[in-house]
């Protein structure tokens, strides 16, 4: 057990404010307790770490990630340089991960891991590709994250891109995944993935009472694809194939959508994660969340593992072009938490928490807690995680690896993708 003790503790559904002791208990899914200061002396051999002038609220979690991504920070330019958002997938993502083997899997993972626990977040969605690596690729990532303790729903990405038997290779890797973790059936987008293996993944999903994670239209050549090939919008696409039915489905960025999309999705128990940093990034549009409904949460798309700052620009860059304010910015950065809890999948329970570090110059309450938020919170401030009730993160050091030696050994990790991708 640990006991964070002098906390301002906040809570992160009402925002009601309280100076506490806070007992947690470790374990998947297990509780926190109020404690009073009297009551310390019955935990002296217990873990204690002194709060305050800290704040303590539930710890955060990343809707949308890309774990193969994590090596590709300060790579080379391309073969070509891209002129649209297919030509960067071709040149730069679909090189990359052509190029993954089990090692730069794993210290993907690794450093992944790593830095979503700095930042606060003690779980995460993520969305893996690794065309000549499927067999093994998830349990890697799992094993990385486990060792770091951030906890996951994964997922590979199955596509028809490099052929309709790597596309069985990833249904196959994902159907030995599901059978002891819990996951998601990953698929690119429309575009690349046909009615066959749309189908094939549908029941899938169906058969391991699992969902879809999914791009959907984030750039326009999706839906140009689609209607030129199939006759359909790509909501309607998946809509027709019995792929907007479970809670657990995920639909990732949403960006160039008809009002008769939005409105499918609305009506639907599916989610919608958004991703500004990297629609920004590839030039492909602006997110809104208009007329889709409430179930929206963010991701960083594999652009870092920092979610305050993925929310400051879904907030700040949305001004423009969605309906996003300042509780509902808020809103999505903590609704990862309602799908993950509605659904029922483990790992974000009541003792995942995060403590920051936070002086501020004016007055944080209940009442202004979304500009402090907003304008104030960044993860430079977060000094403690604790994940299923374990300590992963002390006076901001990881307590689980060795992140030097992680970091080290990753350069050189890096250095060899790099090189591989140039041949």
């Amino acid at each position: 057990m640990i006991i964070l003790k002098n906390a301002t503790y906040i809570d992160w559904k009402s925002l009601d404010f309280s100076k506490t002791n806070i007992l947690v208990h470790q374990g998947i899914n297990n509780k926190i307790e109020f404690i009073s200061d009297s009551e310390l002396e019955n935990y002296k051999a217990t873990t204690c770490i002194d709060c305050d002038g800290k704040l303590v609220t539930k710890s955060f979690g990343v809707g949308h990630h890309h774990v193969y991504s994590a090596l590709a920070r300060g790579m080379g330019t391309p073969k070509k340089n891209p002129g649209n958002f297919v030509e960067i997938l071709e040149y730069i993502w679909w090189t990359l991960d052509k190029c993954l083997d089990e090692e730069m899997i794993r210290y993907s993972a690794l450093t992944t891991a790593i830095a979503c626990a700095k930042a606060g977040s003690t779980f995460v969605i993520d969305h893996h590709a690794s065309p000549f690596h499927i067999e093994n690729s998830m349990e890697i990532i799992a094993a990385a994250f486990d060792e770091v303790g951030v906890s996951h729903l994964l997922c590979y990405e199955i596509t028809d891109r490099d052929g309709l038997d790597k596309a069985q290779q990833g249904l196959d890797e994902t159907e030995n995944y599901l059978k002891s973790n819990q996951g998601l059936v990953g698929l690119h987008a429309s575009f690349t993935v046909g009615n066959e293996t749309l189908k094939k993944a549908i029941n899938l999903s169906n058969k391991n009472n699992s969902g879809l994670h999914i791009h959907v239209a984030e750039d326009k050549s999706d839906q140009d694809h689609c209607l030129r090939t199939y006759g359909k919008r790509v909501v309607n696409r998946i809509k027709d194939a019995g792929g907007l039915e479970s809670s657990k489905t995920i639909l990732g960025h949403c960006l160039h959508l008809s009002e008769e999309e939005r409105n499918l999705i609305k009506e639907s128990p599916v989610w919608v994660v958004q991703n500004m940093e990297s629609n920004l990034n590839n030039k492909v549009g602006y997110f809104s969340g208009e007329g889709l409904g409430k179930n929206l949460m963010l991701g960083t798309d594999g652009m870092h593992s920092d979610m305050l700052q993925s929310a400051k620009f879904a907030f700040f860059a949305g001004q423009h072009t969605d309906i996003i304010g300042y509780d509902t910015s808020y809103e999505r950065f903590r609704n990862v938490h309602r799908y993950l809890k509605d659904n029922n999948f483990e790992g974000d329970g009541d003792n995942n928490l995060v403590v920051l570090d936070y002086a501020s110059p004016t007055p944080l309450t209940k009442d202004n807690f979304y500009g402090h938020f907003l304008f104030g919170f960044n993860s430079a401030m977060v000094t403690d995680v604790i994940s299923n009730g374990k300590l992963i993160l002390k006076n901001r050091i990881v307590q689980t690896v060795n992140e030097n030696k992680i970091l080290s050994e990753s350069h050189a990790v890096a250095k060899k993708l790099w090189k591989e991708m140039q041949k």
